[in-house]
């Protein structure tokens, strides 16, 4: 991640003296003369409830943030800004403080400044004006706190390529998504189901005010999306026809230039797609700028397939002879399975791991329904059940998630996951009961309770009260190694019994006595650590190299 942020600030740098084709980018804005212009009224009934017209914003009391916005592209968005205006300024400011954290230099902060500007001086041109005018409309409620980065428009417009230059980054977002359907013979109904986890992570702060959109344009599709302040573009969602769209990051170079970001993509297949040929359709319109696998589930066609497109390529892995389709974090599809890049994300990375886990448990579970589901999105062991220690990316439930989520086509039902991560209830909910006729005389939370599935039993648990603990005592290592802290044995013992199985803790405790020269405790820490699950193959490759740097320091 040092190298990279260094090679964008070094072309920031070069941007001072040659700033030459940014400035129509940072000009522009979209036509919106077509559309209605009135900024809307908002009544404030609580803290929790806010409506204008036929439109709300409630939080449920799973803490949920409930959605209703209707109208054209530019009163979607100016409705959607004006109902979440608090939450939207405190999104940003969230935001912006972990880039101020990954990039503490102010003359950093402005080189990345520079290169920002030029890396996106194409993206207004790669998002249709539909969008572009519904994300104006939300620009016109963000903060001016941060318009030393860009306008607020322009910054709006950059936030939505957040994700796709967070996993070309890699460091910025964690993404390490699992998502699965299962159709016919699989499924309980015989109808289609597909549940996902959304592992995109910013800070535990970014995920706590989650919005359920429940989105009724004038032109398209209706359906609804997860989403969070100040975000148009669909990373999971449904739309009114049983059309269910989700992403998993696949592995991406730096892209050098900002195209269509992936969750407009998405967005365009949910409120313009009803069958699977018809995402494949509009996807094959849009040019990306990294590699991402969309799972497209469809009611009418009673499976789904998954889009896998890259900046080069695009492809459809279909399952026609199967009744179940998982997907992690590579390409599966012949087109793109065996490139370069891909070939060594499924050898180095956490991603074939996790696909296997799910086959192992679509084994266990002869026929998938929303509880098993739900199952299986919390798992937090390994294959055949081992123990990983809590945390590790090679679960499917890493305890990081920004949200769980299943779907239940043909009958128009999705359930979305409470905090914390995919722990808390499942909250139902029926699109055709949502988008009935509106009735504003009294709003109240559009969730079917009968229907939730109840929260994960681990949330009571003394390992779970030990995981929160370790996330603490975590960021507490992590900082005394950076400042080269001395450290108690009584810490160390304790970091590590907050989350023994964890390969973690005794890698770091390893890196605290190599720093100290303690190098007997260093091996011993590194030799207990390769016990342990690894994540990745880099990560057991480094502990390697330090056993063997500790062996000729030994003799």
């Amino acid at each position: 991640m040092k190298n990279r942020i260094t090679f964008l600030l070094s072309i920031g740098f070069l941007l001072i003296l040659a700033s030459c084709g940014t400035s129509k980018s940072m000009s522009h804005l979209p036509d919106i003369s077509n559309y209605d212009t009135i900024k809307p009224i908002v009544i404030k009934q609580s803290g929790n409830l806010f409506i204008s017209g036929k439109s709300s914003l409630l939080k449920n009391k799973q803490g949920l943030w409930e959605l209703y916005v209707e109208g054209d592209p530019l009163q979607l968005g100016l409705t959607t800004g004006a109902l979440s205006d608090s939450l939207l300024k405190k999104q940003e400011q969230i935001f912006f403080s972990k880039i101020k954290d990954l990039i503490p230099s102010k003359f950093e902060q402005k080189m990345l400044r520079y290169f920002l500007k030029w890396y996106n001086r194409k993206l207004y041109s790669n998002v249709t004006p539909e969008y572009q005018s519904e994300i104006y409309g939300v620009s016109q409620y963000t903060s001016h706190d941060f318009d030393n980065i860009a306008p607020q428009y322009q910054r709006s417009l950059y936030l939505h390529a957040a994700h796709d230059i967070g996993h070309a980054l890699q460091d910025l977002a964690l993404v390490g998504c699992s998502s699965f359907a299962a159709w016919g013979e699989k499924s309980e109904t015989g109808s289609l189901i597909l549940g996902r986890n959304f592992d995109f992570y910013v800070s535990d702060a970014f995920a706590e005010n989650k919005i359920i959109a429940f989105i009724n344009p004038k032109e398209g599709h209706k359906f609804m999306m997860i989403t969070w302040p100040g975000m148009i573009g669909a990373v999971s969602g449904m739309n009114q026809e049983g059309l269910t769209i989700t992403i998993n990051a696949s592995k991406s170079k730096i892209p050098m230039i900002a195209k269509t970001p992936i969750s407009i993509v998405t967005r365009e297949i949910l409120q313009h797609a009803a069958t699977i040929d018809e995402a494949i359709a509009i996807a094959k319109k849009r040019k990306v700028f990294v590699s991402e696998s969309i799972m497209v589930g469809s009611a009418k066609d009673n499976k789904a397939v998954l889009i896998e497109v890259s900046p080069k390529k695009m492809d459809v892995y279909d399952v026609p002879n199967s009744d179940q389709l998982i997907c992690s974090n590579h390409f599966q599809g012949e087109d793109l399975k065996d490139e370069k890049r891909n070939q060594l994300q499924i050898a180095n990375s956490h991603s074939e791991y996790r696909l296997e886990r799910m086959e192992e448990l679509f084994a266990e579970n002869p026929k998938i329904n929303p509880k098993i589901a739900s199952e299986i999105l919390r798992n937090k062991e390994g294959l055949h059940n081992i123990s990983l220690g809590y945390g590790n990316e090679k679960a499917l439930n890493q305890l990081m998630a920004h949200h769980g989520i299943i779907f239940e086509p043909k009958e128009k039902l999705v359930w979305v996951s409470a905090n914390p991560y995919q722990l808390g209830e499942f909250v139902c909910y029926n699109l055709d009961s949502i988008f009935k006729e509106r009735k504003t005389s009294s709003v109240i939370s559009f969730q079917e309770e009968n229907r939730n599935i109840a929260k994960d039993p681990f949330l009571k648990t003394t390992a779970y009260a030990n995981y929160q603990k370790f996330r603490i005592e975590n960021d507490k290592i992590d900082w005394y190694l950076k400042k080269k802290e001395t450290i108690s044995l009584e810490f160390i013992q304790n970091y590590q019994s907050l989350n023994p199985d964890y390969w973690v803790v005794y890698y770091k405790a390893g890196l605290y006595f190599y720093q100290k020269k303690e190098y007997q405790l260093a091996q011993s820490n590194f030799e207990k650590a390769l016990t342990k699950e690894i994540t990745t193959v880099p990560d057991k490759a480094e502990i390697e190299k330090y056993l063997k740097k500790l062996k000729r320091k030994l003799q």
